[in-house]
């Protein structure tokens, strides 16, 4: 099993930045593929980046909505991946959650993902 905890969500203004934070215990978090995704209200959970297993490369992948202002990076001895977003806008407004996968590749189907966190709450006003 493996053990999602997120942090760094909060309050925004637009083009204003957050990083948040996604510590992962219960396996060898080199060997897990990281990815967020994130909920707006009323909407359906939707892909936001993922970053593969380490040994594969630690590949990147972005949806189109976040490039150039979004960035995941994983820190290995922390078990920790991270989301940088900067120049935020009212539309990141969401929960955003982490998830994980054993080897994976950072996919954007959540159905790849055995693992998720609880969580946390990014709002953007405008």
């Amino acid at each position: 099993q493996v053990q999602l905890v997120e942090s760094g969500g909060g309050l925004v203004q637009a083009g204003g930045s957050l990083r948040l934070s996604c510590a992962a215990s219960g396996r060898t978090f080199s060997n897990l593929a990281m990815s967020w995704f994130r909920q707006a209200p009323g909407k359906e959970r939707e892909f936001v980046v993922g970053v593969s297993w380490s040994w594969s490369g630690g590949r990147t992948y972005y949806a189109d909505s976040v490039k150039g202002r979004f960035t995941i990076s994983r820190d290995n001895a922390k078990n920790t991946v991270y989301l940088q977003m900067n120049s935020l806008k009212p539309e990141d407004t969401a929960v955003y959650y982490c998830a994980a996968d054993s080897y994976g590749n950072g996919s954007p189907d959540e159905r790849a993902y055995h693992y998720w966190g609880q969580g946390t709450q990014v709002t953007v006003s405008s």
